[in-house]
């Protein structure tokens, strides 16, 4: 029997996956409607293109290119996962159409014949015309395979000004200002665009592209045309125009039925572009072998680092669907850099510290330490030539900031957590204290909150600095208070570290100012004390049940209800307003209660950010039994394998990233080394640390999917008993480590040591 019971622990601490291939339990389509705008297409973990279909319908916007309805206007190379606000990029298209074409550059689209296919690197669609689309891509290039129909006239038509367009009357739709197109000799083709705008609201940005094909056209032609008149074809084989009212493009015609495109694109140059795609997908190349190549980079890089024993479907493909779509975004740009020369990493495609710093970087941390460093690096980097860090960045510029300097939470908990290497921490946190100290300028205004800026920094800092509160003066004013006590803990951890102790007491006292937005005498639901707006006389009413707004509110995307709990460094002070742990406890229960604001539904919403730390914050009250009930019944009821699996935006993988948490048993409190235990769903998951280390965790006792007998009985951790319903960054992260958990069916007395710390109480 002991020799049995070993084997049986050396099988449950080496778990396996049940598949030899884990991309086939990706599911591209999952969270690609109802408003998780995920990014089917083809790409690499980080890749720059992003390569996938761009489908129109007037008046509804295709964030990531993807509608399950609609026509195409175009296959793109450039995309983003999962964002909200307005899209981005659509840009670098290719259009195959059939027959003769007179006037190619008349917005032209072709309807979508069957249903869409995907896989890890692969895309294919079909049109109405019959012809097979099949798409796969490398970090810096994409290939597309047609296969028109026997007997047809066969036609690509590359269309400079093709962008993804926004219908939401934001002011944030893209558009295109100029570029040229040279159809060579020997039939590549190269050329630029200029365009502008998207959710960041960037000027100006350049791409430049270079394409190939494996046939020989029996036609290429360039031509120009605008929105009014025709498509003039242009004798010289080349168009260009420097106004975005005269778009350029080329058309190639062919007789083969199967005719591959390779083309490559760069921030840089023409020639920069030409040498990507020979690098990445040389002449000669066959499509398959790069679906391949990518489909070992994802195994190889992002889902190997996490296996497990468990063999339930649905469970495997919410596990490996959410690694891969969390590793979309931010983009590896490095050498790619079109705004400055540097030694450094350079990663952009940030959608958005706002929604990434409670779970994402603290899990990319764990599963990615290599690349994490360098994202670090980058960040430090972008201050170095920006003058500010970015809370969001795309097209290689700042903005949009929703709340606070979110990018000091995401230096702060990389620092206490150990991300040293190649770092300058001197010059990090001088960037953090760049935030912290000095009011960005005004520049560009945005029509959308015109008080202060959008694009970087803390707009209203001048208020935070003087008064210790925020007055509507600022839009956003209650969410930018909570923020910035947040952004200005993170100073003080650094600031801690660095020895500098002036600072550190300064910061740690400013991290504190959320509560001069608390009114005690603030109800809703027979509870009293929220955070609300606040001007130099005095609290101003809201009502918490529906105060929730967007850009011009006091509360951005969340209501009260929820920015009441947001200051979790400072957790004990917060739990001692509201009234104590049993006021706390009925607070807590009230969001989750349906039917508790006299109407169907609950408050808790899993739609937006602010919420996510929520259902954990019983663990600081001493009820880790109801932070497992609350976040498993929020995982297993809102977040499912189809097309509306994701229960809000993706937001670059955020939402998939508190997924992943509540599977692995631990949920992060960003900006310090704790972890709060919960409860974990299978027998058994290995996650790769890097450098040979893991962590192991198993469970007995439970159902091996999370299901049921979710209560933890006991637990062992790097097998001594633990006490504690939480844990630190060196425990097990640092050196690796293993969590043996052993469950039941009802809630226990397992831990008995102190509460999870509140180090600005």
């Amino acid at each position: 029997m002991a020799l049995l019971g070993a084997l049986l622990v050396l099988t449950l601490l080496q778990p396996i996956a049940h598949s030899a291939d884990l991309t086939s339990h990706v599911h591209l389509f999952s969270g690609t409607e109802n408003g998780g705008n995920n990014f089917p297409g083809a790409a690499r973990p980080f890749g720059m293109v992003k390569l996938g279909p761009d489908l129109f319908i007037s008046g509804t916007d295709a964030y990531s290119g993807y509608l399950p309805n609609g026509k195409f206007s175009g296959f793109s190379m450039m995309h983003e996962q999962g964002t909200g606000g307005a899209p981005k990029y659509g840009t670098v298209s290719q259009l195959p159409l059939v027959g003769n074409i007179s006037n190619p550059l008349s917005n032209k689209t072709v309807a979508r014949k069957g249903a869409d296919e995907a896989s890890v690197g692969y895309y294919k669609a079909q049109t109405s015309e019959g012809t097979v689309v099949e798409l796969s891509a490398s970090a810096h290039a994409g290939m597309y395979q047609y296969t028109f129909p026997t007997g047809s006239i066969g036609n690509i038509l590359v269309d400079v000004s093709h962008v993804l367009p926004s219908f939401r009357g934001q002011g944030l739709g893209q558009g295109y200002k100029g570029g040229n197109i040279t159809i060579f000799p020997d039939g590549h083709y190269e050329g630029q665009g200029v365009y502008d705008n998207g959710w960041n609201r960037s000027p100006d940005w350049l791409i430049y592209f270079c394409g190939y094909f494996d046939a020989t056209p029996v036609r290429n032609q360039t031509y120009t045309g605008t929105d009014a008149g025709g498509s003039v074809e242009q004798a010289s084989g080349f168009a260009s125009s420097s106004s975005g009212t005269t778009r350029v493009g080329g058309l190639f015609t062919f007789q083969q039925s199967v005719v591959n495109s390779r083309v490559g694109i760069s921030w840089l140059s023409t020639e920069k572009a030409c040498k990507n795609v020979h690098d990445e997908i040389p002449e000669g190349t066959e499509f398959d072998s790069v679906v391949r190549d990518a489909q070992a980079e994802w195994d190889s890089k992002v889902l190997s680092k996490v296996t497990t024993t468990n063999t339930n479907d649905t469970s495997l493909t919410l596990l490996y669907t959410s690694l891969y779509f969390m590793h979309l975004i931010p983009t590896n740009q490095t050498g790619e850099n079109p705004g400055w020369t540097s030694s450094e990493p350079y990663y952009q495609d940030i959608f958005t510290y706002w929604d990434l710093f409670r779970c994402s970087t603290a899990l990319m941390q764990v599963l990615q330490p290599a690349a994490y460093e360098e994202q670090i690096r980058s960040l430090v980097d972008i201050w170095r030539f920006e003058g500010y860090l970015p809370d969001a960045r795309s097209s290689n510029y700042n903005g949009r900031t929703q709340g606070g300097s979110n990018a000091d939470n995401i230096l702060a908990d990389a620092y206490v957590k150990g991300v040293r290497g190649a770092v300058n921490w001197d010059d990090g946190y001088r960037a953090m204290m760049k935030d912290a100290e000095v009011t960005p300028p005004n520049d560009p205004v945005d029509p959308m909150a015109p008080d202060s800026s959008t694009k970087e920094g803390r707009g209203a800092l001048p208020e935070w600095l003087s008064l210790g509160f925020i007055t509507p003066k600022f839009s956003r004013a209650v969410t930018r208070a909570v923020e910035y006590s947040g952004n200005d803990f993170g100073l003080y951890q650094v600031a801690s570290g660095l020895e500098k102790h002036e600072d550190a007491e300064k910061y740690l006292n400013r991290s504190r100012n959320w509560r001069n937005h608390w009114n005690p005498d603030q109800t809703s639901l027979g509870f009293s004390g929220f955070v609300v707006p606040r001007d130099t006389t005095g609290f101003i009413e809201t009502n918490p049940l529906k105060d929730s707004g967007y850009w011009g509110d006091p509360y951005y995307e969340a209501s009260s209800w929820a920015y009441s709990w947001a200051s979790v460094h400072d957790m004990e002070q917060t739990i001692e307003l509201m009234g104590g742990a049993q006021t706390v406890l009925k607070r807590l229960d009230t969001m989750f209660t349906d039917g508790a604001t006299g109407s169907s539904g609950i408050i808790f919403d899993p739609t937006n950010e602010p919420m996510f730390n929520i259902p954990y914050l019983y663990h600081y009250i001493g009820r880790q039994d109801l932070s497992v009930s609350r976040s498993r019944n929020i995982a297993k009821t809102y977040y499912g394998t189809g097309v509306k699996g994701l229960p809000g935006n993706s937001d670059a993988g955020a939402m998939q990233t508190w997924l992943l948490w509540n599977m692995i048993g631990l949920y992060p409190i960003t900006g310090q080394t704790t972890f709060l235990i919960h409860s974990p769903w299978f027998d058994s998951l290995s996650i790769e640390l890097g450098s040979g280390k893991k962590l192991n965790i198993t469970a007995t006792g439970g159902d091996g999917n999370g299901d049921s007998n979710i209560y933890v009985q006991k637990l062992r951790l790097n097998g001594k008993v633990w006490k504690k319903n939480w844990l630190i960054w060196d425990d097990i992260f640092a050196q690796g480590g293993t969590l043996e958990f052993e469950l039941g069916k009802a809630a226990s007395n397992w831990f008995t040591d102190a509460l999870p710390p509140s180090p600005a109480s």
